[in-house]
């Protein structure tokens, strides 16, 4: 096969890819709000639910000694982030159990079933951000130059939220407890990770142990469109290392158990 011709080929599969991947996360998306009378506003409520409770513990039962102000900005640069990544990471449990029928009838690239719950969560996300802008106007809070960072951001999520699934969805289904456990872990790290506190509010030596959760970096880039304090570059190279690491993981967990996987579903 001459070069060109294999170029052609790449290019061909790659479009088909792109085209499969985008027809199957627009149907979760139609899926998920035409029978929901709130529709968009789903993706919105729930985190700023959780902004609202913490904002009233940490401004109003207990004198806030955590994050910048204005707080509410602060909290809800975190928590939109961290809806993205616990919903794809949860809804990857289940990639694989939830559209068996579709998995056996249809012949896309296995990596799309995975992929597809990245970029249903990350539009999502973007689609969140209006409500950021809104909360950030009425708290006063200013814009800077960092704010150009925030595709660096986006990036660096959605290889970690894909790397992620692409390890969890496989061993779930050879380990159906895994399903529960993964809730009970992603309960664990949203503490573990500096949401409702900064990374800075962290005792020194502990700063840097925290700047290997890969989303320590990731927030503090988005926060820092806001609170240009909040941008730690050593914390955003750690995150950005082990984020390549985890998705270097997911994709020889995934190419080493799929074959056994398409044989269960």
């Amino acid at each position: 096969m001459t070069a060109p011709t294999h170029a052609r080929d790449s290019w061909s599969r790659a479009r088909r890819y792109r085209h499969s991947l985008w027809l199957l996360t627009s149907r979760d998306l139609r899926v998920r709000y035409s029978t929901s009378f709130l529709g968009y506003l789903w993706s919105v409520l729930d985190p700023l639910a959780m902004s609202a409770i913490y904002f009233f513990v940490f401004t109003i039962v207990f004198e806030r000694q955590v994050g910048f102000h204005p707080y509410i900005v602060f909290l809800i640069g975190g928590l939109l982030p961290w809806m993205w990544l616990s919903g794809a990471v949860s809804d990857s449990t289940r990639a694989f159990i939830k559209e068996a029928r579709l998995i056996r009838s249809t012949k896309v690239p296995p990596t799309i079933w995975v992929a597809r719950l990245t970029l249903a969560k990350g539009i999502e996300f973007l689609a969140s951000l209006p409500v950021l802008a809104l909360f950030a106007i009425f708290a006063g809070a200013t814009l800077g130059w960092e704010a150009l960072l925030f595709p660096l951001g986006i990036v660096l999520q959605a290889a970690l939220v894909l790397g992620i699934g692409l390890i969890v969805a496989p061993l779930t289904m050879f380990f159906r407890d895994l399903e529960r456990a993964v809730k009970l872990i992603l309960r664990f790290a949203f503490y573990a990770t500096p949401i409702v506190y900064g990374l800075h509010d962290l005792p020194p030596q502990l700063q840097i142990v925290g700047s290997f959760n890969p989303m320590a970096g990731i927030l503090s880039i988005y926060r820092s469109a806001f609170f240009p304090e909040a941008l730690d570059w050593t914390a955003v190279g750690i995150s950005a290392g082990m984020t390549v690491l985890v998705l270097v993981v997911g994709v020889l967990v995934f190419r080493r158990s799929i074959r056994a996987v398409l044989k269960e579903v």
